[in-house]
């Protein structure tokens, strides 16, 4: 069941450390989202992962049908990546054909199932079209479709959501999570933090090439997600701010004022200590989203040790490294 497992990997280029001493594990069945600012290293994580280049260090194994694999093989491995490739001047079910057959599927099965997958996203009657005639997002469904034609056991897709509309998208996610469901481990790097949110199981960030988090979206919304509290009010709640577990307090508009609690604070400390004399007309506490918190680590430094500064994390971050 232990699926890919990446144990303490770095690479240098030049004098620059691109990832430093990473690790973390995905499982069969499991959608894995690894996040990080742009440069922060996961393009480098993940061309180390598919074999494209080799760690300076550490190991990359994984496990298939009970044995455990130095590297995953090629025939079990579906790739999306950020950068699309397809021939312009093939045709949409050859180029899907052709690509199946690298994948040992017969020509006759590859357009049969190549022709299943078009349906799907309303692409059949472009079978015979050019790539260079598709739009961009009709050439994303077709990229994507190349990358799982044969079944893959291991899935990595770098920004899948990227020049897709709403309807497309929910389609996307749609067979992302079936793919996991059918026994698929599936890698996921968007910087689309609410689609992340939605479908990840577990979550892997990297900033400046080093580990910042890895575990559920719980987890990590414990450890960075400050309570947002939005009150109703017709009173000045400016003062407010001046309480200890309060970080700041700005209003938004009529009535309507927001409050980021500091660091550790609890919900319920809040409203017992909430003075008795503010006027509440509505009151609702919320986490940070997963937007607001993956903003606040790409701003946070980094101390000597590698550790995100402690301004910028809560006290129980240093005890998961």
């Amino acid at each position: 069941m232990a699926g890919l497992v990446v144990n303490g990997i770095s690479k240098t280029y030049g004098t620059k450390k691109v990832v430093d001493n990473i690790s973390f594990k995905a499982e069969p069945g499991q959608i894995l989202g690894i996040l990080g600012p742009n440069g922060a290293g996961k393009t480098t994580a993940i061309r180390m992962i598919m074999g494209i280049t080799a760690p300076d260090s550490g190991s990359i194994s994984y496990s298939h049908d009970g044995r455990e694999l130095a590297g995953i093989p090629k025939s079990l491995v579906g790739y999306l990546p950020e950068e699309r490739g397809l021939y312009k001047e093939a045709r949409v079910i050859e180029i899907l054909t052709f690509l199946a057959g690298l994948k040992n599927i017969s020509k006759k099965i590859a357009r049969e199932i190549g022709m299943t997958w078009l349906t799907k996203f309303d692409l059949q009657d472009y079978a015979k079209a050019k790539v260079e005639q598709l739009s961009k997002g009709m050439a994303q469904k077709v990229q994507f479709i190349a990358s799982v034609i044969h079944e893959p056991k291991f899935v990595v897709l770098d920004e899948p959501f990227s020049g897709l509309d709403p309807v497309s998208q929910e389609i996307f996610k749609t067979e992302i999570r079936a793919l996991a469901d059918r026994g698929a481990t599936v890698l996921l790097s968007s910087h689309q933090m609410n689609i992340v949110e939605e479908l990840c199981d577990k979550l892997f960030l990297i900033h400046k090439g080093k580990h910042v988090f890895y575990g559920t979206l719980p987890e990590i919304k414990e450890l960075h997600g400050n309570y947002r509290v939005n009150i109703l009010s017709d009173d000045d709640l400016t003062s407010l701010e001046s309480l200890d577990y309060v970080e700041n307090v700005s209003k938004i508009g009529g009535l309507n004022w927001v409050l980021t609690l500091k660091d550790g604070t609890k919900a319920n400390e809040f409203l017992v200590n909430l003075p008795s004399t503010i006027s509440v007309q509505e009151l609702n506490i919320s986490r940070l989203s997963l937007h607001e918190i993956f903003v606040k680590i790409a701003q946070g430094g980094l101390d000597d040790e590698g550790n995100l500064e402690d301004s910028y994390l809560g006290n129980n971050e240093k005890s998961t490294k």
